[in-house]
């Protein structure tokens, strides 16, 4: 499903990735550690498509056999909208705009039907126990139920991947479990392939697949 060969990624004279090559297939589970700078945000980010690498003639990028170098940037933005959610260490949600509003966002920026989206709204926020603060602003709930909200916002176009950067660093020991279990049960019920970073090896080590980044290299470690 996703394909990185001989991918590196230079800021300044640092290289940060160097010549990785990565295959992933539909459905899998997959936590990416390594130490703070070793490059986990900037893979995540080349794999969203938000951030490019130093293209080589040896590079390649597909996801679903689709050539993502040979796309035009506006080509990518509507790819990325339709088939990747993202989850942040900060939830990211707009203050001005209640609950439902942040979750449905990527339905108003793909400039699809609201209405198409309200039933897939509910249950999401129904699964993700969510449903009764869909009318509040973000200033008004807890962490995890901004993250939950963040996760909702991630399911709603029905994406084949979720890319979810540190998605537990700015919460406490008990919600960060909830939300790794959140990421599991999404993968589960739903078959999206779930890529998290993670500096936490106990959450790390739920995912069936582990790799390590470190000294520009990505190790699949189990």
């Amino acid at each position: 499903m996703i394909l990185l060969k001989n991918i590196s990624k230079t800021f300044g004279n640092q290289k940060i990735l160097d010549n990785i090559s990565l295959e992933i297939s539909k459905g899998d589970f997959i936590s990416i550690v390594g130490p703070s700078g070793a490059g986990k945000t900037t893979l995540i980010n080349i794999i969203g498509t938000i951030e490019n690498f130093d293209y080589g003639k040896n590079s390649e990028f597909k996801i679903d056999g689709i050539d993502i170098c040979s796309l035009k940037e506006n080509t990518i933005s509507k790819f990325r909208n339709r088939n990747i959610g993202f989850v942040f260490q900060f939830h990211q949600l707009l203050p001005e705009l209640n609950c439902e509003e942040n979750i449905l966002l990527p339905i108003r920026i793909g400039k699809k039907n609201i209405d198409d989206y309200k039933k897939k709204l509910e249950s999401i926020s129904k699964s993700l126990k969510i449903y009764e603060i869909l009318n509040k602003k973000p200033d008004f709930i807890s962490g995890g139920e901004k993250q939950r909200v963040s996760f909702a916002r991630a399911m709603i176009t029905n994406p084949k991947i979720i890319l979810a950067d540190e998605p537990t660093g700015n919460l406490d020991s008990i919600n960060s479990r909830k939300i790794i279990e959140l990421l599991k049960k999404v993968n589960i019920e739903y078959g999206v392939t779930v890529i998290y970073v993670t500096h936490n090896k106990e959450f790390a080590s739920i995912a069936r697949t582990s790799f390590t980044i470190k000294d520009g290299k990505c190790i699949k470690t189990r």
